[in-house]
């Protein structure tokens, strides 16, 4: 059985991805924002309608995975580890290099 909402706490500001199981870039993004220790909630579309029909809306009707909501409301779909860790330096979730 799927755990289809997993809070993940590592820091105060909080950030939403909308994933699958079997999604390589889901993995990935959460691997960055693991390694950062930046906490997230994990919300799995597979067997959520709701969460399924957010991501479809955000994303012009497809279920674009991973999607993700950062605190400003700002969303960014699909990302490499370089544009995401880029998004959470514009958040101030992570500091310039």
């Amino acid at each position: 059985m799927r755990t289809p909402h997993v809070t993940v706490r590592m820091s105060e500001a909080r950030l939403t991805i909308y994933t699958t199981e079997w999604c390589g870039d889901c993995r990935l993004a959460r691997r960055v924002l693991d390694k950062h220790g930046i906490g997230y909630d994990l919300i799995d579309i597979t067997d959520d309608a709701k969460a399924r029909r957010y991501v479809e809306e955000i994303n012009g009707g497809y279920r674009s995975v991973p999607t993700i909501v950062l605190p400003s409301s700002r969303v960014i779909v699909e990302p490499s580890a370089l544009q995401l860790e880029a998004a959470l330096r514009g958040e101030g979730l992570l500091k310039a290099s």
